[in-house]
């Protein structure tokens, strides 16, 4: 009775989970079954990782959906897949200056001047690919009339929103799945979906498992992109903490856990799926459920792994028609730019002063911009390039100290 118990909550969280696990897939064209295949065991090798101690679902990272557009188009996607294998070593760099100095030293190499902007610009980067399937447009082309793409991807969007804002404790939790949903239905009605692939669809199928090709440029454009997930992580891991009221930074410890989601990461990749990162959904689950047992992740992470293999439902993912997730990216990517704004803002950061100013600046602008810098074979550019470049500027422009003003005078 117990382990059904733990199997019902399980399942809850793999369906909290579940929207903005298999959107990451979708946007990106990778195979939803191996971004449900990936989570799955990333999060029982996190659990391996850290003892099972800390009740953490790992999910698709909303994190990487620009830099995977970019580079499947720039070097194809088993380069791609390299990539993101040895992005999930970032984490084992971030896990070993922790071990050896603490947090202290990655608060100071990435303080919220260096983070907040990069955020940003993950939403921002692709806001143009948003904007064209809200309007029915795949390669440039019109892949569904324009009038009732704006329609469907107004309404998608519209329910998202309302779920959002007025629905309840629970329905705030799957706003995403509920707007997919209803866009689906009213597609339905409208005649835009074609259901002839689902019905042809075995119950059983293996997914495809994507074969990594080496590609050392890809590799180094995926490498900083972890960083911001990384530091995610972090805050994801003292989150969950405060709502169990355990310090999961002590025991098992935050090298363990950012260790544990490198390992998920770096599998993910090998076989074909998204790199997975802390689900802050699920934390929200734990808090209304007041259930922070870790083996209700194990049972979620066992559902993911046997829906990997329901052939029907991942041709069912396949049939959303463009609109419908043109509509939930319209808010999805804002979202993301605007929680870069709130890292800025929660941390006070002082844009008059001109070294935070010339950090902000010049990330937004060539992240947003799409700046590519080109060293010879090698060539860097997306959410990438802008980290590097903000760790850079943070390290050689100095603190302007503050001035004192005299009283009856301003400066």
């Amino acid at each position: 009775m117990q382990q059904l118990k733990l199997a019902v909550a399980g399942a809850q969280i793999l369906f909290v989970a579940f929207g903005a696990m298999v959107l990451v897939p979708l946007l990106t064209g990778l195979n939803p079954a191996m971004a449900l295949l990936g989570a799955g065991i990333g999060t029982l090798l996190f659990q391996l990782v850290t003892k099972q101690k800390v009740p953490v679902f790992l999910g698709s990272s909303f994190a990487f959906i620009a830099p995977i557009i970019y580079a499947v188009g720039e070097w194809g996607l088993p380069s791609t897949m390299f990539g993101l294998f040895a992005a999930g070593f970032m984490y084992f760099v971030f896990a070993a200056l922790i071990k050896w100095r603490g947090l202290a030293a990655v608060n100071r190499l990435l303080p919220p001047v260096v983070i907040g902007p990069v955020i940003m610009v993950i939403g921002l980067s692709v806001a143009v690919v948003a904007s064209q399937m809200a309007m029915g447009q795949a390669g440039g082309k019109q892949a569904v009339d324009y009038a009732q793409s704006l329609l469907l991807s107004g309404f998608t969007f519209a329910v998202t929103v309302v779920v959002a804002v007025f629905g309840s404790k629970m329905m705030k939790l799957v706003p995403i799945l509920i707007g997919v949903g209803a866009g689906y239905i009213a597609a339905l009605l409208m005649g835009l979906v074609d259901t002839a692939p689902i019905a042809a669809a075995p119950w059983f199928a293996v997914p495809h498992f994507e074969t990594p090709q080496i590609n050392w440029q890809a590799a180094l454009f995926m490498l900083p992109v972890a960083i911001a997930p990384a530091i995610e992580h972090i805050g994801g891991v003292m989150a969950i903490g405060k709502v169990t009221g355990k310090d999961y930074a002590k025991d098992p410890g935050l090298d363990k856990t950012l260790a544990g989601d490198g390992l998920g990461v770096c599998v993910a990749g090998l076989i074909g799926g998204p790199p997975v990162t802390t689900y802050g959904e699920v934390t929200g689950a734990v808090m209304i459920t007041k259930n922070g047992n870790p083996k209700i992740m194990t049972w979620a992470a066992v559902f993911a792994i046997c829906m990997a293999f329901f052939g029907k439902f991942n041709a069912f993912l396949a049939s959303i028609p463009l609109p419908v997730m043109g509509g939930i990216m319209i808010l999805l990517f804002g979202t993301i730019a605007s929680l870069g704004l709130k890292t800025l803002i929660d941390a006070k950061v002082d844009l008059m002063q001109p070294k935070n100013l010339v950090i902000v600046s010049s990330v937004l602008t060539t992240g947003v911009g799409g700046m590519i810098i080109k060293l010879g074979s090698v060539s860097f550019a997306g959410v990438g390039l802008c980290a590097v470049l903000a760790i850079i500027l943070n390290w050689i422009l100095p603190d302007e100290k503050p001035v004192e003003t005299l009283p009856g005078r301003e400066i």
